[in-house]
């Protein structure tokens, strides 16, 4: 993560990940993710969670309205937090060369799968 201006910039990990742990490895590891982010009592992300557990990602200095801008970026369903799978579909949204990529690793998943 880098600061430029007033511009949060992550480095993306992700395509480094999924090429060591393949698709499914790389799936359970963004279901980690959400876990350790979630408010257990409600299986959800929601800004108190998100602010609770920031420090863990390294983001402990981001303020209330830059958590909740994260939020709303992936709360598809309006309710103003994120459920597993909005977090992933945001986790891929983030992440450009996945994008270019995730056919190729739905792909995999599911001929895992049969």
């Amino acid at each position: 993560m880098a600061l430029k201006g007033d511009v949060i910039e992550f480095e993306d990990f992700f395509p480094a990940m999924v090429e060591k742990l393949g698709a499914e490895g790389f799936l359970d590891e963004l279901c980690n993710g959400f876990r350790l982010l979630m408010d257990e009592e409600k299986g959800l992300i929601t800004l108190e969670s998100l602010k609770k557990n920031s420090a863990l990602l390294g983001l402990q200095d981001l303020k209330d309205d830059e958590l909740q801008c994260m939020l709303e970026e992936g709360d598809l369903d309006g309710d103003g937090s994120l459920n597993e799978m909005e977090f992933c579909v945001l986790m891929f949204r983030l992440s450009p060369e996945l994008m270019k990529t995730s056919r190729m690793f739905v792909e995999e998943a599911i001929l895992n799968q049969f």
